[in-house]
């Protein structure tokens, strides 16, 4: 399988993302790294692991056609050579055994992609966390009555076979005002291709969502809806992760400041 990392600005975190790659279980026939017109050493980092680790195929490409997360995106689908095709972001940090997962979960021919929870690695409460968000997504899929099953952009894979026969039809949001990953899964479920929901598929992510201010994380939220009436989607359980998403801003926001000032202070000798 192909692991795809769209990047923009990411030097502070594709290093650690590669390292995760590369470590699993199962190795990747190959992790594409699509460069797209970073300002800082996002490049230069990715070229230095691919010296690191020459046995590794870290893979850099650039994508300078257009700005933006969706054409990097398609770019670097478009580029994978496997048969299935994985897709994470550039601050998931895989579990060692996500290849092998990944792999697991299409064993049944029938599945066309497929997606797992998140454990939010600069949280507090790790494994809460992640049981948490396990439980939001299943329960998301129940709401749908299992018609729809979401994509999650930091934790994903498809067949090469599926993103062929849906690439023609996604939506290119050139207004960035959609969630491309629930777009995907919105065009798979009109073709028929089924989304499978993989517990054990696991990736970390960052909380850095929750350093926007409220203004940029309400317009984060609405863009469920933005997606939905895109597509013509009016079903009223679906707007749960914006409730949910909204309920958690403020609680959440500060469990993050206090981890990040305790995690930053230094360790006292003696005891004191």
């Amino acid at each position: 399988m192909s692991i795809v990392i769209p990047a923009y600005n990411e030097e502070s975190v594709i290093r650690q993302c590669l390292i995760a790659a590369v470590y699993q279980s199962v190795p990747a026939h190959e992790i594409i790294v699509v460069d797209n017109l970073s300002k800082d050493r996002t490049a230069d980092i990715v070229r230095q692991m691919q010296l690191e680790y020459p046995e590794s195929p870290i893979i850099l490409l650039s994508q300078h056609s257009a700005q933006g997360l969706i054409p990097t995106r398609n770019f670097g689908l478009d580029h994978a050579t496997g048969d299935i095709l994985g897709r994470i972001d550039a601050d998931s940090v895989l579990e060692p055994d996500w290849v092998e997962q990944v792999q697991n979960a299409f064993t049944d021919d029938s599945v066309h992609a497929a997606t797992g929870p998140v454990v939010y690695y600069d949280m507090p409460m790790r494994r809460f966390g992640l049981k948490a968000d396990d439980k939001m997504r299943q329960l998301m899929l129940k709401l749908a009555k299992h018609q729809y099953h979401f994509l999650f952009g930091s934790n994903m894979a498809l067949r090469r076979s599926a993103w062929e026969t849906i690439r023609a039809d996604t939506c290119r949001d050139e207004r960035d005002e959609m969630h491309e990953d629930i777009d995907l899964s919105l065009h798979l479920a009109d073709h028929d291709l089924r989304i499978q929901y993989w517990p054990q598929m696991i990736s970390g992510m960052s909380a850095r969502r929750l350093e926007d201010s409220p203004r940029d994380y309400r317009y984060y939220v609405t863009r469920f809806d933005r997606t939905y009436k895109a597509h013509n989607v009016k079903k009223m359980a679906l707007k749960a992760p914006m409730v949910v998403f909204f309920s958690v801003y403020f609680p959440a926001k500060l469990l993050r400041a206090i981890h990040t000032v305790n995690t930053a202070q230094p360790a006292r000798r003696g005891g004191q």
